[in-house]
C-alpha cells in the first residue's frame, strides 16, 4: 500500500469515528447512525488487525476530548449507548459491556474481527464475554465475512499468547456453523491466493470439513490446499500445529530455539486409499506429487501390484525429486522380491 493511500484511509477512519462520537455526544438522535463508520470500515484490510485497533482508539481519545458538551446541558449525562466501536474501546469495562449488550448482526467484517479479537483481550472478563456471545453473533452476521476473518486469523493464532483452549474453540464452533463451513469449502477450492493452507491445517482440530476433503483435495486452486487435503486424507488423520515448546541445544552456552508442538485427530478411515493415491500421483503440482510418493513408499507393502505400477508411473516424473521416490520405491519391491 502506497504511504499516501495509508494517509488518506487513516485520516477518512479518524474522521468517521470524530464525526460517530460527535452525533452520539449531540443527543440529537435515539438510535446511533454507524452508516458512515461502517463504510470507511468496510474499506480496511484485515491483515494488521491491532494497528486499526489503535487508530481508532486513538480516534475515540481524541473524539472525546474534542466533544464537550454546551454549557446549558451540563445536567445532560454522557450517551448511555454502547455500540460496536465500543469494541476497540480503552476501557475494558465499556469492551466486555459491549460484548453482551450487542447482538445480532456484526455491521461488517471489521467489526466482527474486532469482536473475535477479544478472545485474545487482556482482560479475562472480556475473553469470557467473548466466549459467551460470539457464537450468537456469527450465526446472525453475513457468513462471507465470518470466513474473511477466519482465514485472516486461523494462520496467525498461535501467536494469541492470552487465549487458551476455550477460546480457540470458540472459533472451531463458528467454523462449524452450517452456512460458514460451506462458505470455508468454496473459499479453500477457489480462492488463488493467501494461507488457506494453514487454515485448513488449524481448521482440522474439528470434523467440520472432513466430508469435503476427497473435493478439495481434487478441486482447489491452491497447490498447498491440494497438497494438506491429501496428506490428510491418505494419512487417515489431521495434523495442526498446537503451540511451541523452548528446546536447549547448548545450554552451557544458553542456546536453544522453541520447536513446534503437534496436535493431531483421526480421521474416519479412508477405504479408497488406492484412489486417492492414483489421483494425488497425478495431480498436476509436484508439491502434491511428492506427497503420493511419501505415502506409496511407506503403504508399498499393502498395495501390491498397484504399487509397483504406481512406482512405475512416478520414476517416469519430469520432476527429479518425485522420480526418485518412484526409483526408490521399485528398489524396495525388488529387493522384497529378491528376498523371497
Amino acid at each position: 500500500m502506497q504511504v499516501s493511500t495509508q494517509r488518506e484511509i487513516d485520516a477518512h477512519v479518524l474522521s468517521a469515528v470524530s464525526e460517530f462520537v460527535a452525533s452520539l455526544n449531540s443527543g440529537s438522535s435515539i438510535v446511533a447512525d454507524m452508516s458512515g463508520l461502517v463504510e470507511v470500515t468496510s474499506r480496511i484490510p484485515l491483515s494488521n488487525l491491532d494497528y486499526w485497533e489503535r487508530l481508532i482508539r486513538s480516534g475515540l481519545y481524541q473524539a472525546a476530548a474534542q466533544s464537550k458538551p454546551a454549557k446549558w446541558r451540563f445536567w445532560r449525562k454522557p450517551s448511555p449507548f454502547l455500540t460496536w466501536i465500543d469494541l476497540c474501546s480503552g476501557d475494558g469495562f465499556k469492551r466486555e459491556h459491549a460484548l453482551r449488550v450487542l447482538s445480532g448482526r456484526a455491521p461488517n467484517r471489521f467489526f466482527f474481527a474486532m469482536a473475535v479479537r477479544r478472545l485474545n483481550d487482556w482482560v479475562p472478563q472480556v475473553r469470557s464475554a467473548a466466549r459467551e456471545q460470539l457464537t450468537s453473533i456469527a450465526v446472525a452476521s453475513n457468513p462471507e465475512d465470518v470466513v474473511d476473518v477466519l482465514c485472516a486469523v486461523l494462520p496467525h493464532w498461535n501467536s494469541w499468547g492470552r487465549s487458551e483452549d476455550e477460546e480457540r474453540q470458540t472459533l472451531l464452533t463458528i467454523a462449524s456453523i452450517e452456512a460458514v463451513a460451506c462458505v470455508l469449502k468454496s473459499r479453500l477450492i477457489s480462492e488463488a491466493v493467501g494461507p488457506l493452507a494453514s487454515v485448513l491445517t488449524q481448521l482440522g482440530q474439528s470434523s467440520v470439513l472432513d466430508a469435503h476433503l476427497s473435493q478439495i483435495a481434487s478441486s482447489a486452486i491452491q497447490p498447498s490446499v491440494r497438497a494438506k487435503a491429501y496428506k490428510s486424507l491418505l494419512e487417515g488423520k489431521a495434523t495442526w500445529v498446537a503451540g511451541r515448546k523452548w528446546e536447549w541445544t547448548d545450554i552451557r552456552y544458553c542456546k536453544g530455539h522453541f520447536m513446534p508442538i503437534f496436535g493431531e485427530r483421526l480421521l474416519t478411515k479412508n477405504d479408497l486409499l488406492e484412489e486417492t493415491l492414483r489421483a494425488a500421483s497425478s495431480d498436476r503440482s509436484a508439491f502434491v506429487r511428492r506427497i503420493a510418493g511419501d505415502v506409496l513408499i511407506r503403504e508399498l507393502g499393502a498395495l501390491g501390484a498397484v504399487g509397483s505400477e504406481l512406482a512405475t508411473i512416478l520414476e517416469s516424473d519430469g520432476n527429479p525429486s518425485v522420480a526418485e521416490k518412484g526409483r526408490f520405491a521399485l528398489k524396495e519391491l525388488s529387493q522384497k522380491y529378491s528376498a523371497a
